[in-house]
């Protein structure tokens, strides 16, 4: 949950399911600064795609689309562009409020590229991509009818739902979950499903009128400009409308000489002097992202993002917390602990008492499950006045890779228990984790064994979770191992060779 434990655990979740998700042309023209003669628009023919004299069937498109799917792969590293559960304090909130950069700029004019690139270049595990383009407001019948007709301005503040922006950017940068619309460009709608996104680390929201409303400004950590030529711009919208969106050449240069242009000139360039920075030429001006990295860079170091140091020493001095239950340390645990913890075991002799553990470890979870009194016929066809499970399912998640090594015992003592994973990472350079809304009071984690931090930083951040586990170590060392501990876990069970850095990670990343 907060810290990779290098111990398995395994999640149960009566009644409910945890689920896991991962959770991502230059061209050039000179036209009229008002308006393009046929003949303009035919030489653009050859720059276009094919056109039919009849009517293609229509790509549905939605505001989504770009961001699917939500993730970025780069030659180094999977960087996740729908955000993930924040990391929290020691008073189970947000540590720090995520970095946000704001990206404005005219229609095409390289906005999104940019802020991929920006993505790519940061390196970071969590980004939320968020689009200006999912927050048109709802048509009108009688707006339908016009934006049916190219004659609505799609391109005018009055068009965007700052309301519903302002709400959305506000509480993904205190690290809640979001609700965003997705809009289908081809009818001018928003579709019924609209999509989940989490916190994150940085939040790069972009769009034509990203500068436009004070108070959205005010929410933007850094502003930037995308200044891209006015003739390159309209080419890519023509490209863009004609091969994606279903449009006709005629429609779409009506609709630029008509809103789009007069828009540009009037709402967003004045918006321009608002920016920190102005990129001019978009994507092509690598120097430029390179300064923006930069100085991305140096904010999150000085916003101190840094998990575990913080929660290192916040629950020195601390009780352990009420939520925790402890396995009776009888003579028999006692004796399992001795053997497992003995680096001079076998590798099949520390398997055998592990498993055996884990059974006596989920047998005990069992008991704290809601249990209500009931009365069953014997065969002798007495009464017997019983309990019974008040729940419905129960959800087993397991962390990857050592939680999977749990299974077999939940399953042998839950009949048709439902069973999922989840990954979290630890960066090895920094020391942080990487990785639906389930109530907490309805999670147990449970772990073979834990240091008092980690049950504290559970415990601070999520306080109605019930831990579990079969004994608490009072120490960790510098890589945050337990001590005394008992290693790796899933090196001595797996049989594999541990990271030579001492991190009991995997280098691997999955998509959900």
């Amino acid at each position: 949950m907060m810290l990779r434990p290098p111990w398995p655990a395994c999640s149960l979740l009566p009644d409910l399911c945890l689920v896991s998700w991962h959770l991502h042309t230059r061209l050039c023209i000179r036209a009229s600064q008002n308006r393009l003669s046929s003949s303009n628009a035919e030489s653009l023919d050859r720059l276009l795609p094919p056109v039919g004299t009849g009517h293609s069937p229509r790509k549905r498109t939605t505001s989504q689309c770009k961001s699917e799917p939500p993730l970025l792969r780069t030659s180094k590293r999977t960087i996740y562009t729908a955000g993930r559960p924040p990391w929290y304090n020691e008073h189970g909130t947000q540590s720090k409020e995520a970095f946000a950069i704001g990206l404005g700029g005219g229609s095409a004019s390289g906005k999104t590229t940019v802020a991929r690139m920006i993505i790519e270049a940061l390196d970071v595990p969590w980004v939320v991509l968020l689009s200006m383009d999912s927050f048109y407001k709802v048509l009108t019948e009688q707006q339908q009818e016009q934006a049916a007709h190219n004659n609505f301005n799609f391109d005018h503040p009055d068009a965007f739902d700052f309301d519903l922006i302002i709400s959305t950017l506000k509480k993904l940068k205190q690290g809640k979950s979001v609700k965003v619309p997705v809009y289908d460009f081809t009818t001018h709608s928003r579709k019924r499903d609209w999509k989940t996104l989490y916190g994150a680390n940085v939040i790069i929201f972009e769009g034509i009128m990203a500068f436009a409303d004070k108070t959205l400004l005010e929410l933007l950590d850094m502003k930037i400009f995308v200044d891209t030529d006015s003739d390159i711009r309209l080419v890519r919208r023509l490209r863009r409308d004609i091969s994606e969106r279903g449009r006709d050449i005629e429609g779409v240069i009506k609709q630029y000489n008509k809103f789009v242009k007069p828009s540009f000139d009037q709402y967003i360039q004045p918006t321009m002097r608002l920016a920190d920075i102005v990129v001019p030429r978009g994507s092509g001006n690598t120097v430029a992202i390179d300064l923006i990295v930069q100085h991305v860079h140096s904010q999150l170091e000085e916003r101190e993002l840094s998990v575990r140091a913080a929660l290192a020493s916040a629950h020195q001095c601390h009780p352990l917390p009420q939520t925790l239950s402890v396995l009776k340390s009888t003579p028999q645990v006692r004796g399992m602990h001795t053997i497992i913890r003995d680096k001079e075991t076998s590798r099949d002799e520390f398997i055998f008492y592990s498993k055996r553990l884990m059974r006596l470890l989920i047998e005990h979870a069992l008991s704290f499950l809601p249990f209500q009194d009931c009365v069953v016929r014997t065969p002798q066809g007495q009464d017997y006045a019983g309990k019974c499970y008040a729940g419905k399912q129960i959800t087993g998640v397991s962390i990857l890779r050592a939680g999977e090594t749990m299974e077999p015992a939940l399953r042998a003592v839950c009949k048709d228990v439902r069973i999922g994973t989840i990954l979290i990472q630890t960066n090895q350079l920094t020391g942080e984790p990487e990785d639906h809304d389930v109530p907490e009071d309805k999670i147990f984690l449970l772990s073979l064994l834990m240091a008092e931090m980690g049950v504290h930083s559970v415990a601070y951040a999520f306080p109605r979770v019930r831990i579990i586990t079969t004994a608490v170590d009072k120490r960790v060392n510098d890589l945050f191992r337990i001590i005394p501990g008992i290693g790796n876990f899933g090196d001595r069970y797996f049989g594999t060779d541990a990271v030579p850095d001492g991190s009991d990670e995997e280098e691997v990343a999955y998509t959900g």
